[in-house]
């Protein structure tokens, strides 16, 4: 669980070690408002992938025409994370879902949840989209998935190089969309 008590004392000492006073009235609560934020903003470091997919485990048996095919795709699901690297926040990011339904599908809102959830945990792009490929996949027991993720990282835009228009574009590819081109493609990047 997130020790809420020891990013309070944290904070505390990061103010005054960047040169201001954290008794001062604009910044005494400040350590109680980051604590807070940092257990809603890294929730999902709580949980393994195993556990995020128990917890958006509902299914349907998928009694739509088998004869013909299938695909689901979810797309501009809107997100947000922060970099391992920097602790800097990635944002504008917009995430692509999509897999073949195996017998059963997900419900729509738990595959938004699964990327939320994901996401809040310090990462790395490439890994969010491993991570949410890793959970739909136990989920729906599809080996066919595919997630596209495209964002910007302010320890690209807003320190270092402050190249201000760089957006980052990962693939994860699974199954049938890593081995046959035309299915990626339906992913409309």
């Amino acid at each position: 669980m997130i020790d809420t008590n020891a990013i309070e004392e944290h904070i505390r000492g990061i103010l005054a070690a960047i040169g201001d006073d954290p008794d001062r009235p604009g910044l005494v609560d400040t350590p109680k408002r980051v604590a807070r934020m940092y257990a809603e903003v890294f929730e999902g470091m709580n949980y393994t992938n195993h556990e995020i997919a128990e917890m958006f485990s509902r299914t349907f048996d998928d009694d739509i025409d088998t004869d013909k095919e299938k695909i689901v795709v979810m797309k501009d699901i809107s997100l947000f994370s922060y970099c391992e690297h920097h602790m800097a926040l990635m944002y504008d990011m917009k995430a692509t879902v999509a897999y073949i339904p195996d017998g059963k599908v997900i419900g729509l809102s738990k595959i938004v949840r699964v990327c939320e959830m994901v996401c809040r945990r310090l990462q790395l792009q490439e890994r969010i989209g491993q991570d949410i490929a890793d959970i739909i996949s136990e989920i729906t027991g599809s080996s066919d998935v595919a997630v596209a993720i495209e964002g910007c990282h302010s320890c690209v835009t807003a320190r270092g190089i402050k190249n201000h228009n760089t957006k980052t574009y990962t693939e994860e590819l699974r199954g049938r969309f890593l081995t046959e081109p035309a299915l990626a493609a339906r992913l409309g990047r």
